[in-house]
């Protein structure tokens, strides 16, 4: 398996370089690590979304993605004399070693959680890292929002900064959803036929602030019951995607016009949906 997995590998790196070279693929010599990076994070996604659907082929296809371009990106730098791709591998395989003396060593853990404290003194007594002024500093800058919040809440956890109850965690979220809804009252908003809009860059502010507020407070909700908030809500983007096809399908074959002014017909199709998912 290692020889078959070991020429894989070679394949595909021969691939990118093949690609890359100056008689290769014009749109994969234009690309750089810079207009990479949104594709990056879709297949990510999109592997995520095969792993919920526990569907094996779809999992190795998307893994596949992910491969294909974190190669591609190692092989970028490797043009460039940055690093090869071999230094990115050896210093993966390297850090994995150091890192699980447990493992690879004769260190003796109790548990996970003493292996993220030994985790953290190797970073900085071993990799010469410096201590962060701060715990939150070691959450990533460069996360999205909702990644980084829920990380930056574990963090704060950690150090015994955290809610007693769940109970506390429902009664800040109404708490903040009050405060949403005294900010619209406040803000002098100006009312069309599809949204509400603040007249003032003020009460937008204000309002955005509040919903920010909302937003983190779910966010930990999701942390004390263990669950990914971008994972869910990527879940409920593909339920909210699968149901409104179904009621544009529904509309073109009734032939009726999606518009609000026939909003009831289309609820009755979105029910109709959601009671073909429960159904399944």
């Amino acid at each position: 398996m290692i020889n078959e997995t070991q020429e894989a590998f070679a394949k595909l790196y021969d691939i990118v370089a093949r690609l890359r070279a100056p008689d290769g693929c014009p749109w994969d010599r234009e690309q750089t690590a810079v207009s990479l990076r949104g594709d990056l994070i879709e297949e990510t996604y999109e592997c995520v979304e095969a792993i919920d659907q526990k569907d094996p082929a779809h999992i190795r296809e998307e893994l596949g993605d992910v491969f294909l371009l974190v190669t591609m990106l190692a092989y970028m730098h490797e043009q460039e004399g940055s690093f090869t791709v071999a230094d990115a591998l050896k210093g993966v395989s390297e850090k994995l070693i150091r890192r699980h003396p447990h493992v690879f060593g004769d260190v003796k853990v109790r548990d996970s959680a003493e292996v993220l404290d030994n985790w953290a003194k190797i970073k900085v007594e071993q990799e010469g890292r410096k201590p962060k002024d701060s715990i939150l500093d070691e959450v990533s800058r460069g996360l999205p929002p909702l990644d980084r919040s829920y990380k930056l809440q574990k963090k704060a956890a950690k150090a015994g900064f955290d809610w007693p109850e769940i109970k506390d965690v429902i009664g800040k979220i109404e708490e903040e959803l009050g405060e949403v809804q005294d900010a619209l009252s406040h803000s002098n908003t100006a009312k069309n036929s599809n949204t509400v809009e603040a007249k003032s860059d003020s009460a937008k502010e204000a309002i955005e602030g509040e919903l920010g507020d909302l937003l983190f407070s779910v966010v930990n909700l999701c942390r004390f019951l263990h669950v990914e908030p971008s994972v869910a809500l990527q879940r409920t983007n593909v339920k909210f995607e699968n149901r409104f096809k179904h009621v544009e399908k529904r509309m073109k074959e009734t032939n009726q016009e999606m518009k609000q002014g026939n909003l009831s017909v289309m609820d009755k199709f979105w029910d109709e949906a959601k009671s073909g998912e429960n159904a399944g």
